[in-house]
């Protein structure tokens, strides 16, 4: 399988990339600033038995995705699976969070996927998948996450329409929306100590009896990816261990 994986360093996205190097896959992970997590995660790739490559890029915006599909065509040629994890933290309340951040969020965290799937079109074959990478707060109100759960929610619209307009080609365009995961993101929104005690108290409340762990994620997505999941287009698929159902 040929993958890119934006935000594929850290996270949920690393967890990803491992997940494939067990099936000796080619995986292109996008990192945009921190080059020895990057170097890292492609050290693991390599030694589970994967072809890791690692490309530079701000995978939220339209320079960096130009230059993310112009790097994945001339070292894959074709991709089997193209995964959105990168994400622009950015905190706050709807009615109190600035405007520049609101509207940046949208476009860095809700239409960059949009823009991923355009500008690699062409690369996407016949059984190929195109996953975003979601969360809970797209769907439910969580505090200081507004900017951020808004332009998810739009992203789950464009999973939709992305999914009626490139299933005639083959291509599946499907989400994955996660419950609380320890990344570093999350930990950029929730501050000061604030990120633990909602952990924590996600963990205690899950019907599953623990907190939800990057690797949770990653199976989610490698199973949407599998030919079992063929006729699954345009789904928002919720991996949080039952906490949804409170």
């Amino acid at each position: 399988m040929r993958a890119l994986i934006t935000g594929g360093s850290k996270g949920i996205g690393r967890a990803v990339a491992l997940r494939l190097a067990r099936s000796g896959d080619d995986v292109l992970i996008n990192y945009n600033s921190d080059f020895t997590a990057a170097e890292a995660t492609a050290a693991e790739v390599t030694a589970a038995g994967g072809r890791a490559r690692l490309v530079q890029a701000d995978a939220c915006s339209l320079d960096g995705i130009s230059e993310l599909a112009a790097e994945t065509r001339s070292t894959l040629g074709e991709l089997d699976l193209l995964v959105h994890c990168a994400v622009t933290a950015y905190g706050g309340s709807a009615l109190a969070a600035p405007e520049a951040d609101l509207r940046d969020s949208v476009e860095k965290n809700g239409l960059s996927f949009l823009w991923l799937v355009r500008a690699c079109k062409d690369l996407l074959t016949t059984g190929s998948s195109a996953i975003f990478l979601s969360s809970g707060g797209a769907s439910r109100a969580v505090p200081n996450y507004a900017p951020l759960g808004i332009a998810k929610s739009l992203a789950e619209g464009i999973v939709r329409y992305l999914a009626a307009e490139m299933a005639p080609h083959g291509v599946r365009v499907n989400a994955v929306s996660a419950a609380a995961v320890d990344t570093a993101a999350l930990r950029a929104m929730m501050p000061g100590g604030v990120a633990e005690q909602f952990l924590a108290t996600s963990a205690k409340r899950n019907p599953s009896g623990r907190a939800l762990e990057p690797a949770d994620v990653a199976g989610a997505i490698m199973a949407l990816a599998s030919e079992d999941a063929v006729m699954i287009q345009g789904q928002i698929v919720r991996v949080d261990g039952g906490l949804g159902l409170l």
